[in-house]
Order: structure tokens, then sequence, then C-alpha cells
């Protein structure tokens, strides 16, 4: 008799379902048992179904096997997450709406268990047009404005630098390429530009709204009740802003990035003196000290005024109503930068500081693009911006609630600007992008923080040109 005759017929039966015998393993008696082939033929009709044919009940088995069963309602029922949704998750979707996963460790173990399904189904994700980098899938992420990718931050290199990983998880930073995009500056430059002419229109008005000293007279404050004057601590003010001038201009200049830094600059700069028109045109404060004579018009020092308006300085006091001649005194106020240095002096503009604007955001752009290291760059800033400040309130030329304020809106719109930046909090926000257009704008395809490198802005210095030839 053969060993196929001396099967059971229940094996001789189902042999059909078997393609090699070879399969089934012989026992010490040279005969095979007879479930090792039921065994395999029964694997083989209860194999689970791929993923690309999993319904909300198959991920929700898949989500009770790997440890989740509270969200399987969250993510199965109500959301009808399927296999090839599961397969596209990534950590946004989690921590974002509608899901918003509030617990850190499930996040985390829940995207170490779907990019483990991700990997053993990559032919179906290049399928689906999601290829796998070992995070989250690459199409399941904002873009930036340029059509790139943004790469998702979980468990990836620092933020804000490209790194190269080695095999013992170790980083090695590379060299990030970011594009000027010198257009841009461009644009901001030319609002930075409108801003200050239209402030300078404001100032205007305002100076001939300015509240008459004998009806109401200063606002009490305690700094300036407090503190005599001193007559030449606004020049020395202004003195403070142009050595801080001079000290930005040279980082700008040698700095790697300088267009994306000037860009920053003007952009933030427009944004506050336009706020700063808004608050002294809608409220007029009294003067803050006796010596201010404000007479309802814009005076200034006929030697100090370019020589443009040299011959419009002796209009009569008429033609202060006259638009037109409105128009020329603030241009007379934007060429000489609204300083007192230049000749120009106007009343009214008191809420908030202007030349405190000015000083802290040099300040802060002066020790955010140096490095670290700088110690002696850094504390001069501080000490020439903090400096000035005093010497706005020891001038009586502003009330201490105009010096507060404006520094502290220029702080925060400077923190919140660079956060959002480094950050990149604003490509995962849609609020952001909505509130914030011009930023968006502007830092599209900024990706991470500016690194402090600098260069020579030329080919080679003009000296070492006119001595090599």
């Amino acid at each position: 008799m053969t060993q196929s005759s001396s099967w059971p017929s229940e094996v001789r039966s189902r042999s059909w379902r078997i393609r090699r015998p070879s399969f089934a393993l012989p026992t010490a008696s040279g005969k095979v048992r007879p479930w090792q082939f039921t065994g395999v033929s029964r694997a083989c009709e209860m194999s689970p179904p791929s993923v690309r044919r999993w319904t909300p009940k198959n991920v929700a088995k898949w989500l009770k096997d790997e440890g989740f069963c509270d969200y399987v309602d969250l993510l199965c029922h109500r959301h009808r997450l399927d296999g090839s949704s599961l397969l596209a998750l990534s950590e946004y979707d989690l921590r974002s709406p509608p899901l918003e996963l509030k617990v850190l460790g499930d996040i985390k173990r829940l995207m170490a268990s779907v990019r483990k399904l991700q990997k053993q189904n990559l032919d179906l994700l290049e399928e689906l047009g999601l290829p796998f980098d070992g995070h989250s899938p690459a199409g399941s992420g904002d873009r930036l404005c340029n059509g790139e990718a943004a790469r998702d931050g979980a468990d990836t290199a620092p933020v804000g630098e490209e790194y190269q990983k080695y095999s013992n998880g170790k980083f090695k930073q590379q060299t990030r390429r970011l594009d000027p995009e010198c257009w841009k500056t461009v644009l901001s430059s030319v609002y930075v530009v409108f801003v200050f002419g239209f402030t300078s229109f404001v100032m205007v008005i305002v100076h001939e709204r300015v509240p008459d000293m004998r009806t109401y007279p200063p606002l009490p404050d305690i700094f300036l009740d407090s503190v005599p004057r001193i007559p030449w601590a606004f020049a020395m003010a202004e003195a403070c802003g142009v050595i801080l001038c001079v000290i930005w201009l040279l980082v700008l200049l040698l700095h790697k990035h300088r267009s994306i830094l000037l860009r920053r600059m003007c952009s933030l700069m427009g944004t506050v003196f336009m706020l700063r028109c808004i608050t002294m045109f809608v409220t007029s404060l009294s003067v803050p000290g006796q010596h201010l004579q404000c007479s309802g018009k814009v005076t200034f020092t006929r030697s100090a005024l370019p020589a443009l308006f040299q011959n419009e300085f002796a209009l009569d006091n008429h033609m202060y109503g006259d638009t037109w001649a409105k128009l020329r005194r603030a241009v007379a106020i934007w060429s000489g930068f609204g300083m007192t240095l230049t000749g120009v002096h106007t009343c009214g503009d008191y809420m908030f500081s202007g030349h405190t604007v000015v000083l802290t955001l040099l300040n802060f752009f002066v020790t955010e693009y140096t490095p670290r290291s700088w110690h002696f760059i850094h504390t001069l800033s501080w000490v020439l911006n903090l400096f000035g400040i005093f010497f706005i309130l020891a001038a009586h030329e502003h009330y201490s609630i105009d010096v507060f304020i404006a520094f502290y809106i220029t702080t925060r719109l400077f923190l919140y600007y660079h956060t959002l930046a480094n950050t990149r909090a604003y490509q995962q926000s849609r609020r952001a992008r909505i509130w914030f257009p011009m930023f968006s704008f502007f830092e599209c395809n900024v990706n991470g923080p500016v690194p402090n490198e600098y260069c020579w802005p030329f080919s080679r210095p003009s000296v070492l040109k006119l001595i090599i030839g």
C-alpha cells in the first residue's frame, strides 16, 4: 500500500488544497499527520484582508490589538477611519481638529504603531501617493507657498536646521540655503516708506488738534513730577538711536541673510508705526510739559529744513489749513526722520513714543542677529536702549505711559513674529494665516530660524581691488 493510500479519506478529499506534500512533516514512523495539512489549508482560508480592504471594523480590531481601545469610538465610529485613511494618518492630524488628542504619550505610541504599519505596506503607500519617509506621509502635511512640502517636526532633527542622521542616532548639521527673495524685501521697503509718509501727515493733523495748554494743563505723571527736566536729554536720546542705527547697519551689511533681516525690520517697523498713527489720531493728549510751546501749527527751524522746503517756510499761518501745505509739512517731517536734531518739532503725537519704538526695535534686531558670544555688542545695545528711554522721559517730551506702551507693543510684536517664524507654527494654523496675512506672505519660504552667518557683501573688498587690480 502506498503512503497516500494510508491517509484518511478526509485528508484525501482535501488534498487538492495543498500544493506540495513536502510541506507536511512526517513523524518518526514515517507517516504524515493529517491535521498538519488541514491547519495549512484553514490558515489560508482565514488569512486577514490586506490593509487596502480594511473597513472601520478592521481598524477598530487593529486599534484594540495595539492597545488603543479608548480611541476606537473616536476614530472608527465617529470619523469612520478605514485602512487607506489609517495609512495616511499623521501626528498633525491627531493633534489638530477634529481629533485633538490631548495625551502626548498616546499620540506618540499611536504614531509609532501607524509608522510600523506604513512600513509593512510601502507598495500601498506609493499607490496612494504617500511616500514613506520614516516619520509621516509626505503628502499629509502642509506646504510652503513655493510648493515644497513642510517637514513634520515629530521625531526629526532639531527645529530650524537641516541635519544628516548617522546610524548611532546623532545628527550632523548641514548647510541650509535660504532664498533671499529680494523682491519681497523691496515690497517691505515700499511698505515702510509709505507708512512713514502717512505717519508724517497724521503728525501734522494731530499737531493742529493739540489741546490748549491753558485749558488742558499737563496730566499728572509720577516720573515727570519727580524728575526735573533736563533740556539736553532729548538730543541725547536721539544720539543713542543714531549709534544703535549705525551698529544695526553694520550687522545688516555683513550678515549673510541680509535680505531677510531687512524685510523683517521693515515689516515690523511699518506695522508698529501704522498702529501708532491710529492711537495718536483717535485721542489727543495735552502736552506733558510747560516748556512745550505748541501754537496749533508745525514749527521748524528754517536752517535745519532741506533746501527743497526753504522757500516754503515763509508761508502765512492761514496756509496751514490748506491740504497742500499740510502735505509739504508732512514731507518736511518725513525727510527729517521726525527728529529734533534735523529741526523737526511737533506736538500731539504722544500715544505712543516713536523714538522708543525705534530704539527698542534696533536693540532687539542687533541682539537677535548677532552671535550669543558677542557680549559687548549685546550689553552696549541694551545700555543705549535703556538710556535712550530714560533721556526721553528726562526731557519731559513724553508721558511715562507713552514710553511703557511703546516698549511693550514693540517687544511683543518682535517676539511673536520671530516665535511664529522660527517654529513655523503658521504653516499648521489656518487662523494664523488669516490674522497675519502679511507675515505669512513674507515668511512662507523661510523654513526655520535664520542662522547668524556673516560674509563680505561684495566679491572682495574694494581696497583689495585697488591693490591687486
